[in-house]
């Protein structure tokens, strides 16, 4: 894992983009998580005739997770559900990119409170991404 970047965190994995996303999901709905949507980016860029390497988006979530960092303040909410997003590089390696929950809670000023779910959320987080690492 690489450290975070303007709050991301991105990590290797041995899969391809799509399969690596069936794991992220199937990993995601275990945990009781939602799926909300998945988005293929290069499916997009295709249908008005433009490249993109491989590159998907998962969307997803619970509200136990995020209405408690949202109550404390709701500007949270920009940066909720979670996100994961799995992508090919110019070498030919993929990999999986999510904001790291605590940049998430020093941007939105998160308190005392909120700890506990700033950690849930983390824990979800690794997870899921793990699942989808190809290990």
């Amino acid at each position: 894992m690489s450290e975070p970047e303007n709050g991301l965190v991105t990590l290797a994995s041995g899969l391809p983009v799509p399969e690596a996303m069936n794991r992220l999901a199937d990993k995601a709905t275990s945990l009781g998580l939602t799926v909300f949507a998945r988005i293929d980016h290069a499916g997009a860029a295709a249908q008005v005739g433009m490249d993109l390497r491989p590159t998907e988006l998962l969307i997803f979530g619970n509200p136990r997770g995020g209405t408690p960092l949202m109550r404390d303040r709701q500007t949270a909410g920009i940066d909720l559900p979670l996100k994961v997003l799995a992508w090919e590089g110019e070498d030919g390696q993929v990999r999986l990119t999510y904001n790291d929950p605590a940049w998430l809670s020093r941007r939105h000023g998160l308190g005392s409170e909120s700890q506990d779910a700033v950690e849930a959320v983390g824990k979800a987080l690794v997870a899921v991404t793990q699942a989808a690492t190809g290990d």
